[in-house]
C-alpha cells in the first residue's frame, strides 16, 4: 500500500524547485563556514526527501561559485539527490552564477511548465569578483526567474550585504546575517520550514515564510 501511494504521489505531484547559489570562494574556508554549509545543505535535502505530498514534489539543484561558477547538483527530486561536500577556493564569480540560475529556470527541459514557482537561495560571505550588475538585471527581467522566491544569507561578521539586498529586491524579505557557523544551519532550518510549508499548502505557488524569522530557529546544534 505504501509503495502504491508513493508511486501515485510521484506521478501526480508537480515539481517545486529549490535552487542553491553557494559561494565557495577561498574566504569560506575560515571559521568553519564551508563545513557548516555542507552539513546544513545535506540536512535540508534529507528533510525535503522525506516530504510526501500528492500536490508538490520538492526538486533541488545547486550552483556553486568559487573560482568558477558551475552546476554542482543537477535539478532532480530531493528523494533522488545526494549532496556531495564542497571545498572553498578561488574568487567570487557571482555574476556568472546569476546567469547560470537564470538559464536553468528558463530551460523548460530542466524546470517544466507545470512546476511551481522556484525558490532561489543565495549564500555568500563577500563581494563578487566579476561583473554582477548586468547578470542580476537579466535575472530580474527574466519572465520565469523574476517570479522566484529569493532568500539570502551573508556569512561572517565582515560579509558585504550590498549585493544581497539587490538580489532580494523585496522590502518584505531581509538577508539573514550569520556571524558564526552555527547560524548557517539555523538559516537553512528556516529555509526548510519555508519550502515544506509551501509544499503542503493548498497553493504552493503562494510565497509562505514562517512567521518566526531565521533568528528564531536556534535549536540544538
Amino acid at each position: 500500500m505504501t509503495s502504491t501511494l508513493k508511486e501515485f504521489t510521484t506521478s501526480t505531484a508537480r515539481p517545486l524547485p529549490v535552487i542553491l547559489l553557494a559561494d565557495l570562494s577561498g574566504s569560506m574556508s575560515v571559521d568553519g563556514k564551508i563545513e557548516a554549509l555542507n552539513v546544513a545543505v545535506e540536512e535540508m535535502i534529507k528533510t525535503f526527501a522525506e516530504e510526501d505530498d500528492v500536490r508538490a514534489e520538492i526538486h533541488v539543484a545547486a550552483i556553486t561559485f568559487g573560482g568558477q561558477a558551475r552546476l554542482h547538483l543537477p535539478m532532480a527530486a530531493a528523494s533522488r539527490t545526494k549532496w556531495t561536500p564542497v571545498t572553498a577556493e578561488g574568487g567570487t564569480p557571482m555574476g556568472a552564477a546569476f546567469d547560470l540560475v537564470t538559464s536553468l529556470i528558463e530551460d523548460k527541459n530542466q524546470i517544466s511548465s507545470r512546476a511551481y514557482t522556484p525558490t532561489i537561495i543565495l549564500v555568500s560571505d563577500g563581494q563578487p569578483t566579476d561583473a554582477w550588475e548586468a547578470p542580476l538585471a537579466r535575472m530580474h527581467a527574466s519572465p520565469r526567474a523574476s517570479k522566484a522566491v529569493r532568500l539570502a544569507m551573508g556569512i561572517g561578521a565582515d560579509a558585504d550585504f550590498t549585493v544581497l539586498w539587490k538580489f532580494l529586491s523585496d522590502p518584505e524579505i531581509q538577508p539573514f546575517r550569520a556571524d558564526e557557523a552555527r547560524k548557517v544551519r539555523q538559516f537553512f532550518r528556516w529555509v526548510t520550514m519555508s519550502v515544506t510549508q509551501r509544499s503542503r499548502s493548498t497553493n504552493p505557488n503562494q510565497r509562505l515564510l514562517p512567521a518566526a524569522g531565521p533568528d528564531k530557529f536556534l535549536g540544538d546544534f
